[in-house]
């Protein structure tokens, strides 16, 4: 996957401003642990840092030099998988190949076909595409979203970078977040094209930007689009079948050591199924699995009203069926509250959220796995895809009229929504974060395209299905791809294979449920890949630990805060409400809901902190 950077400025010599470029390369160090390289023009500078997944890959931005002449320059990330395919269609057409990764065929990709070169491109990538003889830049982003690109303008040009960090260190570029800003990190309304800070804009999910000296040009080359499904519910169950198969088979692609995450839910278990079946195929052996457990939950878990048992009984019912080579990653409350492992996550995310040990513990799963393979698949996706989040299937929620992750936490209470339980009232008067996501949720609702004559239900549903895609995916995929990428690790989303996507994007509500239950197509589709007990598994989120020395720990540093007179997020701070949690005992007994005010209340501290954020509220 591995990292990029740049700057392009119309108006200075940036071959003179070499160490600007090295600085933010160095920035995105864990991304890359594989070596860097720039490459500094006249208008432009372009960097990398590498993570090689595939054979004869280079480390810094590919030159096309033909006749003597420069006619581009690529930096990437991600893997571009069907790039031996790609390759060969170029070389057809004429294209005369020096290397052997895929940053070349990007190269060529967009040398034959300009901007339109991504509509030729599968996988998950990003690429910034300087062209030396125009003096253009292209940002451009896979249809998905699973690989971030950030950029800013500047008076002369524009400085992006995988990271907001990459971007936000040039001195050009402000880290002011203001109430906007505030608010969509509070809603997690995954605004496509925004970021909290001000200056600092993100490449939307299948777009190209083009930078002119005459300005900016935004280009959509794909999109969620409504069109009639055809198909009966038996034809439409062998066509998801064999979209997932090509989707998995597609995502095995590379030359380095792959593994599987694996938590005995439905999503991952059908992930790990199809490729240990395509890899035996292959005669490449067992696949390697891994999973996240807590100390104790072999005897003391206790259910609550999403998660009705431990993932271990379902995990080893697979590990057994696929006789999959598996690692049990077990952690306890001293992992999950270590000091050193939370900033960590939360350098690598860039945000907070007041989800603290469900990012940790996914941290340390995936720093196991990173010990012995450079490629994992994961199962996200398939919720949001299938329409299996919990939200859906219940009525209050789906017809709130806002973002349903916002009226999950209303529902229980969290009037602004989850976690802002111990910011000032103040404060969140002002904000509104409850109306900003009403606001930016009719956004999203009127981008969605209806079919004549659709129920009620079904255009609900479908604009339901679109937020879920394009606004809390924007959030959850740069979650899950940075966590493995900071470790030199690859995630790979199998279930956000477009082809796969659009076709269950269409399939009506009536399929998508026709069993009565979540997931109906993808469960009748993997049917016979998986033990029973798994395939009728009742849904359960991530899983969350229950020891009380967890809270205790959240207790003593939510204690430390409050005595700190100086701490930057003091002004945002509720200090009433604070003291009145920590007299109460019992005040965080009830479980990982309960947790989310003190979650959140840390990590926006330690955000403030870590990137100097200026607020302007």
């Amino acid at each position: 996957m591995s990292g990029l950077t740049g700057w392009v400025d119309y108006e200075r010599d940036l071959r003179a401003h070499g160490a600007d470029i090295t600085w933010a390369v160095g920035t995105l160090a864990c991304r890359g642990p594989d070596g860097e390289g720039t490459w500094a023009g006249r208008h432009a500078a372009l960097g990398r840092r590498a993570l090689h997944t595939l054979q004869g890959a280079r480390t810094g931005p590919v030159k096309v030099i033909e006749d003597g002449r420069l006619l581009t320059v690529v930096s990437h990330t991600g893997t571009v998988l069907n790039h031996a395919e790609l390759r060969r269609e170029l070389i057809a057409r004429g294209h005369r190949f020096v290397t052997t990764g895929d940053g070349e065929v990007l190269a060529r990709a967009y040398l034959q076909w300009g901007a339109g070169f991504c509509e030729h491109v599968l996988g998950p990538f990003a690429a910034a595409v300087w062209d030396e003889r125009e003096e253009t830049l292209l940002l451009a982003r896979d249809r998905m979203g699973v690989q971030p690109l950030f950029y800013a303008t500047t008076p002369a040009g524009v400085v992006f970078g995988s990271t907001m960090t990459s971007v936000l260190t040039h001195s050009q570029v402000s880290s002011t977040v203001d109430a906007e800003g505030l608010c969509e990190v509070l809603s997690y309304a995954g605004t496509p094209g925004l970021t909290p800070f001000r200056d600092l804009r993100k490449v939307r999910a299948g777009h190209v930007l083009r930078f002119t000296r005459k300005g900016t040009e935004s280009i959509r080359y794909w999109g969620l689009t409504t069109k009639p499904h055809d198909d009966d519910l038996k034809e439409t169950v062998g066509r998801v079948r064999d979209l997932l198969q090509e989707g998995v088979r597609l995502h095995l692609t590379g030359d380095a050591p792959l593994s599987a995450m694996l938590s005995g839910g439905l999503d991952s278990s059908a992930i790990s199924a199809l490729a240990s079946a395509e890899l035996r195929h292959k005669g490449e052996g067992r696949l390697r699995t891994f999973a996240v457990s807590f100390a104790g939950h072999d005897h003391g878990f206790r259910p609550d009203d999403q998660r009705s048992a431990p993932d271990a009984p379902y995990v080893a019912a697979m590990v057994a069926s696929l006789d999959a080579d598996h690692t049990e990653v077990v952690v306890d409350s001293a992992d999950l509250i270590d000091p050193v492992v939370r900033a960590a996550v939360l350098r690598v995310k860039e945000l907070p959220t007041p989800f603290g040990d469900m990012n940790t513990s996914a941290y340390l799963l995936a720093r196991a796995a990173s010990e012995h393979t450079r490629i994992t698949m994961v199962g996200e996706g398939a919720d949001l895809i299938f329409q299996g989040t919990s939200w859906q299937h219940e009525p209050e929620i789906a017809r709130s009229g806002t973002f349903p992750w916002i009226a999950v936490g209303q529902q229980r209470g969290h009037a602004a929504g989850l976690g802002c339980g111990l910011l000032d009232p103040g404060l969140l008067h002002r904000l509104d974060p409850a109306g900003y996501a009403r606001r930016r949720f009719a956004e999203s609702g009127a981008e969605v395209e209806h079919l004549p004559g659709a129920s009620a239900d079904e255009r609900l549903m479908r604009e339901l299905c679109y937020a879920n895609m394009t606004r809390f995916a924007e959030n959850q995929n740069n979650h899950v791809e940075a966590l493995g990428q900071s470790l030199g690790m690859e995630v790979r989303i199998p279930y956000w294979h477009h082809r796969l996507v659009e076709y269950v994007y269409n399939a009506p509500w009536s399929m998508q449920t026709h069993d009565g239950r979540e997931k109906s197509l993808l469960r009748s589709a993997v049917a016979d890949l998986l033990p029973d007990s798994v395939l009728h598994r009742r849904k359960s989120p991530f899983p969350v630990i229950q020891d009380p020395a967890y809270d205790k720990g959240l207790r003593a540093e939510l204690s430390e805060l409050l005595a700190d007179q100086a701490a930057p997020v003091r002004p945002l701070m509720d200090v009433k409400a604070v003291k009145r949690l920590l007299a109460d005992p019992g005040s965080l007994a009830g479980g990982w809901l309960s947790r989310t005010n003190v979650e959140l209340l840390l990590q926006l501290d330690a955000w403030l902190r870590g990137h100097s954020v200026q607020l302007a509220v």
